[in-house]
């Protein structure tokens, strides 16, 4: 028997999702493309839906987590800020933390689980 299980931490400001696992992803993307569209194209998600949370993450927390420069000849681009890397290794510590905490539990309760699973259509 096989099993997978994985524990998802959201942090929320009000009703919005400060940081969590896409957003994280995002801010990986972001230091290593070097821009939010190019961050975006990585991920699979498009240019609106990556400016999107690039906005909420910077609304949520008291300085932005990414800058941008505007394009021109050379095109523009972004960065994750010292804020943005420190919650992001925060919050990577956070997960790991959680994970560990939790891991022996899940391990017994997969014991209940079926030896395997195939579903059936109706």
């Amino acid at each position: 028997m096989r099993y997978k299980s994985s524990v998802k931490i959201r942090l929320y400001l009000n009703d919005k999702v400060a940081l969590g696992p896409g957003k994280a992803d995002l801010l990986d993307a972001i230091v290593q493309h070097g821009s939010i569209s190019a961050a975006g194209r990585a991920m699979g998600m498009s240019y609106k839906r990556a400016w999107d949370l690039v906005n909420t993450m910077n609304e949520c927390f008291t300085q932005p987590v990414v800058i941008t420069a505007k394009g021109g000849s050379h095109g523009g681009g972004a960065e994750v800020t010292e804020l943005g890397k420190l919650i992001l290794t925060q919050y990577r510590q956070a997960q790991y933390d959680a994970e560990r905490a939790v891991e022996q539990q899940l391990h017994s309760l997969s014991e209940q689980l079926k030896a395997s699973f195939s579903e059936s259509k109706n």
